[in-house]
């Protein structure tokens, strides 16, 4: 049975340039230095999209031969929030599109039976209430992460939550939608499905491994 979702809140970036690094992002042959660095460049398109309605306000900027009548972000403030510990490696690409954004850190584990998440970290700005929150991790596969995260940025205030990641599973994907009904999801590409390890296929493997290079 096909695993359903409301479409309407998936971002799909599909970009050419984004395809190619994904291609090379999921060979087996990729190693860790290249792997992470392509992590770090999807987050930044993936960046691009998510903020993509951020408010701006008029600005009057001079130039060396004039004024130019021009347009700044309106005082929007951001939170990078990394699921640890794949999700660190997307930190580095959004800071860098907004370098005075805020990181806080939610850590998690995920059971390698029950595959269910267990928080084990968490630490946020202290105004997490009057920020946009990205949420980040490369893979969302069941959901359980996610979803957790999401509940406890919740839980603290966070009204503006957007998920980001890589590489998606229908499943996962649902999770979120069903989970909340307010969180807009970014990924790169939604994959197959799950295969008996609740691992996405056809995937990458495991992100947090070849970030790391701890395979």
């Amino acid at each position: 049975m096909a695993v359903t979702y409301d479409a309407s809140r998936v971002t799909v970036v599909d970009h050419p340039l984004v395809q190619h690094k994904l291609s090379i992002l999921r060979d087996t042959a990729t190693g860790t230095k290249q792997f992470r660095e392509l992590v770090s460049e999807l987050a930044m398109f993936e960046g691009y999209e998510a903020m993509r309605d951020l408010p701006l306000e008029d600005v009057d900027v001079p130039t060396p031969v004039g004024v130019a009548h021009a347009k700044r972000i309106a005082g929007r403030k951001l939170a990078i929030v990394p699921i640890l510990r794949a999700g660190l490696g997307m930190v580095d690409g959004l800071t860098r599109l907004v370098p005075s954004a805020r990181v806080g850190h939610i850590g998690m584990y995920r059971d390698e039976t029950t595959h269910e998440p267990h928080e084990y970290y968490c630490k946020l700005p202290h105004d997490i209430e009057q920020r946009t929150c990205l949420l980040v991790d490369p893979m969302l596969a069941t959901g359980g992460s996610a979803t957790m995260a999401i509940d406890y940025l919740r839980r603290q205030g966070a009204r503006d939550v957007r998920l980001l990641s890589i590489v998606a599973a229908p499943e996962g994907v649902a999770a979120v939608c069903e989970a909340d009904p307010d969180v807009p999801v970014f990924v790169c590409a939604i994959d197959e499905g799950l295969n008996e390890n609740a691992y996405i296929v056809p995937g990458l493997g495991d992100a947090g491994d070849r970030i790391f290079g701890t395979l």
